[in-house]
């Protein structure tokens, strides 16, 4: 049988929270419930933010409580602080992640804090979702580069990744932000996290500025990465990194690692039905900006 990786869906949180426009909470209950019977085992569909922060994630209650739950599936939301966190557990959350950076000129822009603060907020957060039986899944971001602050240092990564493992992750998925980075960037960065954490334990989050998500894909399946963030339609990027174009997209990934002999689970003709009415969505939106412009 061919070896399992996973292909962790972030397009309704990560995806659209980059783009223009706000969209209407049916569209992204329409958008998920698509996605949810495509094989997924976690799909990340919510992001409890302040809505000054990020407007397009400011219904996410409406959209946990809208969606129709496959029990198979774990729907994950971003908690950045203790409120969030509670507004995720009111609206029936199964999991939530919390997102560090390996930079400090990227901390503070995202959330205003120093990467050391950020970290000890999170202890108590990690915490909390514990005493809910919430697993909790950290972010690492920039963990190649910074638009910042430049090329991150692999320890700095690994510091950062170990902190959260330690107040109790059960796994850290590692950002290259920006898109930028190349097979032996990302090379360097895992040698050094993965002589600290298991590669059981870690997983990839590749955006596509520079084109090379594929590669960088490959390069970690090379060190034993076995779980893999992807965006369908390869939506969104982060507002707060200047540059950073949009996440790999789940069937571009899908569709190598079939190529390479893995196994997904993923059905692809359900997923081609999901990128379709994500185009529409974004059509729906396009028009919705062009008539108020």
């Amino acid at each position: 049988m061919a070896e399992f990786v996973e292909i962790i869906e972030v397009g309704p949180r990560d995806g659209l929270q980059n783009e223009v426009g706000i969209f209407d909470t049916s569209d992204k209950i329409r958008m998920i419930d698509a996605l949810s019977v495509c094989g997924f085992r976690r799909i990340e569909v919510a992001s409890f933010v302040h809505p000054r922060r990020v407007p397009q994630m400011a219904d996410g209650e409406d959209v946990l409580m809208g969606i129709t739950k496959k029990p198979n599936v774990r729907y994950a939301a971003l908690t950045p602080n203790q409120r969030g966190l509670q507004r995720a557990i009111s609206s029936g959350v199964d999991e939530v992640a919390v997102f560090a950076s390996a930079s400090e000129g990227f901390s503070m822009a995202n959330i205003n804090r120093t990467v050391a603060v950020s970290l000890r907020a999170f202890r108590e957060l990690v915490r909390e979702a514990n005493k809910a039986r919430l697993p909790v899944r950290g972010y690492v971001s920039c963990a190649v580069s910074c638009p910042y602050d430049g090329p991150t240092s692999p320890d700095r990564v690994t510091a950062v990744a170990a902190e959260l493992m330690g107040m109790g992750c059960y796994e850290v998925s590692l950002g290259d932000t920006l898109g930028k980075g190349r097979p032996v960037d990302v090379h360097r960065m895992l040698d050094r996290v993965l002589a600290e954490i298991p590669a059981a334990k870690v997983a990839g989050h590749f955006h596509d500025t520079g084109g090379y998500a594929l590669a960088n894909i490959e390069a970690s399946l090379e060190k034993g990465i076995r779980a893999f963030d992807s965006s369908v339609g390869g939506l969104g990027g982060c507002p707060f990194a200047p540059g950073a174009a949009g996440n790999v997209a789940t069937e571009d990934m899908n569709r190598r690692l079939l190529e390479l002999g893995f196994q997904t689970g993923i059905d692809s003709g359900l997923l081609e039905r999901a990128r379709h009415i994500v185009a529409d969505i974004l059509r729906k939106s396009a028009r919705e900006i062009d008539s108020h412009t």
